[in-house]
């Protein structure tokens, strides 16, 4: 009888450890399976209009005229204004640098600069919609590239960057 309940005390034993190894195992964290719907901060309407107002201002300061487009996270044109006095080749332009800068997430001097300095970048130039003007500028939202930002006809890919960039500054002055 000593000799059962050794064993069976044993046996006891073993299922209480092996019991609990099995919930030590069973707490191991899940790989969490990713959302199939995704949640992503967008460029507005409201807010592609206050970035425009805003721009338009910073050139109009500098007695310049100009034309600004937004672009939402997906190359989206969501809203446009152009002077009166600005050439309607400045209108593409200004949605194609907007574009750029989205699409590369880099301000479009930067990327035209850095192109022109690195011949395996010459190519770029050959991509539709891409334009390697400065004047376009990524809209970040945290670490999100939300949107961007474009003038063009204020008198030069320098000046047309400015007035962008003073227009994010006013607008969205945390999100640098």
């Amino acid at each position: 009888m000593r000799l059962i309940s050794s064993y069976l005390s044993k046996a006891l034993m073993a299922l209480a450890v092996l019991g609990c190894a099995t919930n030590v195992i069973a707490a191991k964290p899940r790989v969490a399976k990713p959302s199939l719907i995704l949640q992503q901060p967008n460029v507005s309407l409201a807010l592609a209009n206050e970035l425009i107002e805003a721009t338009m201002a910073a050139c109009h300061a500098e007695d310049k005229s100009a034309v600004v487009a937004v672009v939402d996270r997906a190359g989206n044109l969501i809203a446009l204004q152009r002077d009166d006095s600005v050439g309607p080749h400045n209108t593409d332009a200004a949605v194609r640098k907007a574009f750029t800068a989205l699409s590369t997430k880099t301000p479009s001097r930067i990327l035209a600069n850095n192109a022109r300095a690195n011949p395996d970048s010459n190519n770029l130039n050959t991509v539709n919609d891409l334009l390697l003007i400065g004047g376009g500028v990524p809209l970040k939202f945290g670490n999100d590239v939300i949107g961007a930002i474009a003038a063009g006809g204020a008198g030069g890919a320098m000046q047309d960057e400015s007035c962008a960039l003073k227009g994010i500054e006013k607008v969205l002055p945390a999100q640098k």
